[in-house]
């Protein structure tokens, strides 16, 4: 398992890096691995601003599908499309090329709250 330090993450397996106000959010390598094989992302919310812990969006594995939690509160910018035709990156590649979503935060202070990797590994030992 991989859990990248520069990021934090949620007890629901998301991930999220930010870069000033604005964030990058993907599923983490553990959530895919319980998944299984990914063959549809769902995001349905570009554009609308949404507090945390909102559902932003679905992962479909081939045998379930998951709702996807916003870690944070914030605007929904854009949607990884490369997904829409290549939705197994989030399997292969969780934190680069499988990322999902761009946030404008609305209070950077609340990734800060968020598990840094030491914490989400310990949670999901």
């Amino acid at each position: 398992m991989n859990f990248p330090s520069n990021l934090r993450y949620t007890k629901d397996h998301e991930w999220i890096s930010l870069t000033g106000n604005i964030a990058t959010i993907g599923i983490t390598d553990f959530a895919q691995s319980e998944l299984g094989d990914i063959v549809y992302v769902e995001i349905g919310t570009v554009g609308q601003t949404l507090p945390a812990e909102t559902v932003f969006g679905t992962v479909e594995a081939v045998k379930t599908v998951s709702d996807l939690f916003l870690p944070v509160a914030g605007k929904i910018l854009e949607f990884n499309t490369v997904l829409e035709k290549q939705p197994e990156l989030v399997n292969n590649d969780p934190y680069i090329g499988g990322w999902m979503i761009k946030l404008e935060v609305s209070d950077a202070k609340e990734v800060e709250a968020l598990m840094d990797a030491a914490t989400y590994q310990n949670l999901v030992h």
